[in-house]
């Protein structure tokens, strides 16, 4: 396995210095944004004429491969929701936003190909997270899988003519969250392998989930994982409960996103279930540690998740 990082918490930087920062850590692979104006990349100029074969090089001189393209806003789009709250991804009526985000996804496969990279990462969407609730409608969660296979079914035709896989992300808020609603998901869509996870121990912690159950039963459907921890904080959860309203840097939250080692992800059973699973591609690391620094949260990511990594398999008894 290599460490990687989601570039996402350099954007403001530039590319280049990007590279040259995270390369000088001692990170091997960069995962990029793809969305609109997210200031490191632009895919609609990435595949056109040499760009993307000298954007390929740009990242190779400095040692480093892209892991994957990420595309979470606009993946979003895809299902929902539709009203002011995914305005700032783009704006206009329902049927303009999914018609965006279906455009922009598929795009984003054929510059992910144009780039040789194998994957893409983002959020498939959801109509109404709340439906997760089995009230007032009972039946409501399964009535979104139409929708889900219509929308999706269609977009990873794309990915599968362009060679790319893409990588949803369980996550609180999204129609696929927990390990139910992702064999379900595998199942909608008749099992066709364009259609996997982004593994990240975080968000599954979010909402309840033992994070090595998820590696047990997906673990051939998980092309990319996120370095990303997570804390419940036990002495918060009595009053605001896992889920909690408001700013991230709330004192009384009941959950809080952590860099790795600093939450309660059993990062060295992660790791084994990872190895078992012959997971051997990138461990990228996403920080969204309200408590520190982005350069502070970069090095000490770095540093605790180094020595964990397991460099060989194992190659049998030898006593």
């Amino acid at each position: 396995m290599k460490i990687g990082i989601h570039t996402v918490v350099y954007a403001h930087l530039g590319l280049d210095e990007v590279l040259r920062r995270v390369s000088e850590v001692g990170f091997e692979a960069v995962e990029i944004p793809a969305h609109k104006n997210n200031g490191l990349l632009d895919i609609e100029e990435v595949v056109k004429g040499n760009n993307a074969k000298r954007l390929k090089e740009k990242v190779e001189s400095y040692g480093l491969t892209i892991s994957a393209l990420s595309n979470h806003p606009e993946g979003q789009l895809v299902l929902g929701p539709h009203h002011r709250d995914t305005d700032h991804f783009f704006k206009g009526t329902p049927e303009e936003k999914v018609s965006y985000g279906t455009e922009r996804m598929k795009k984003t496969a054929e510059a992910a190909n144009a780039l040789e990279v194998p994957v893409v990462v983002g959020f498939c969407g959801c109509e109404d997270w709340s439906r997760w609730f089995p009230w007032p409608a009972e039946k409501g969660w399964e009535e979104m899988a139409d929708k889900f296979v219509e929308r999706w079914d269609d977009i990873l035709n794309t990915f599968a003519r362009y060679g790319v896989k893409f990588a949803h992300e369980p996550h609180p808020k999204e129609y696929v969250y927990n390990v139910e609603t992702a064999e379900l998901a595998v199942k909608l869509l008749g099992g066709r392998k364009e259609w996997g996870f982004n593994f990240d121990p975080a968000n599954l912690l979010l909402a309840g989930i033992d994070v090595v159950t998820f590696i047990q039963a997906l673990g051939d459907r998980i092309y990319h994982v996120h370095a990303k921890d997570g804390e419940i904080v036990k002495h918060n959860v009595g009053r605001s409960g896992i889920f909690a309203h408001g700013d991230w840097q709330r004192i009384d939250r009941g959950f809080r996103f952590r860099i790795p080692g600093w939450g309660d992800v059993p990062w060295k059973r992660v790791i084994t279930e990872l190895r078992l699973i012959n997971y051997d591609y990138v461990l990228s690391f996403e920080h969204e540690d309200a408590t520190m620094s982005g350069q502070d949260g970069v090095t000490k990511a770095y540093n605790f998740l180094k020595p964990l990594i397991i460099e060989k398999p194992f190659e049998g008894r030898w006593w």
